[in-house]
């Protein structure tokens, strides 16, 4: 079943938390399907092992064969590893990166992306969906090096990738962090994967500087729970922004050469 995030009876915002294997080795991944004046996005589809159930499950909202745009953070591949599939069952076109560009056709038997890539600049811009607009919004670094967000301006909901991910089984994933409480209680889940991947303190700065002048009521990542209300996302900014990460913690130790 998605999980609702808004529905003002034309604009529809869905996720799916729950397609990855729990026997498998993966990585929980939220996917997320926006369908709005009879067109549809798909923003980080993810790999095989979810298309065949992600096709299934959307079916009840949107035709797979209808999609506009699937929507791209970044080319890793929990986010389009079954970006051959789509290609195939639809006319859809990609949208990401400039800088992945001429990566992701690896995915793909040769030819199907032929003509159906958007590279995004690196300073992003805007899709129209419908009568609505979704911004792709810079995340540089966070923690691929052309990386985007998606924020959908009718629901104010940021789709923001692997910034906020956590790691935790997918039955805790329908219910968004609301509390400062509750934030610190979630810390344990989401400290270790920040603090690796994510590049530099210095990029976490301009990031929550960039975000705290936005409009968002729903921060949405693309593993885990999510941080709903100004309370839950203002103390994940607040600790994000101070957080010493990547290359701030890397030393000389860190590159020997095995004895």
């Amino acid at each position: 079943m998605a999980i609702e995030l808004y529905n003002d009876g034309e604009h529809i915002c869905l996720m799916f938390e729950d397609l990855v294997d729990d026997s498998s080795d993966a990585i929980q991944a939220n996917q997320f399907l926006i369908v709005t004046g009879g067109e549809g996005a798909l923003i980080d589809p993810a790999g095989n092992m979810t298309y065949s159930s992600l096709l299934m499950a959307m079916s009840r909202y949107f035709p797979a064969r209808d999609l506009k745009y699937i929507l791209a953070s970044h080319a890793d591949p929990d986010i389009v590893g079954s970006l051959n599939k789509w290609m195939v069952s639809s006319q859809c076109s990609l949208v990401v990166s400039k800088l992945w560009g001429r990566f992701v056709p690896h995915f793909c038997t040769s030819g199907n992306l032929s003509g159906r890539i958007i590279n995004l600049p690196d300073e992003g811009g805007y899709i129209t969906l419908g009568n609505s607009r979704i911004a792709a919004i810079p995340a540089h670094f966070l923690h691929a090096e052309g990386n985007f967000q998606f924020y959908d301006e009718r629901s104010k909901i940021l789709f923001s990738g692997d910034m906020g991910a956590s790691m935790v089984h997918h039955d805790s994933v329908s219910r968004p962090i609301t509390t400062v409480e509750e934030f610190k209680q979630h810390l344990k889940t989401m400290e270790g994967f920040h603090r690796r991947y994510m590049v530099s303190n210095k990029i976490c700065r301009l990031w929550v500087h960039m975000v705290r002048s936005m409009d968002i009521t729903w921060l949405v990542p693309q593993h885990g729970r999510s941080f709903k209300g100004k309370v839950a996302i203002n103390a994940f900014l607040d600790w994000i922004e101070h957080l010493e990460c990547g290359v701030d913690l890397m030393t000389q130790t860190n590159y020997r050469a095995p004895a």
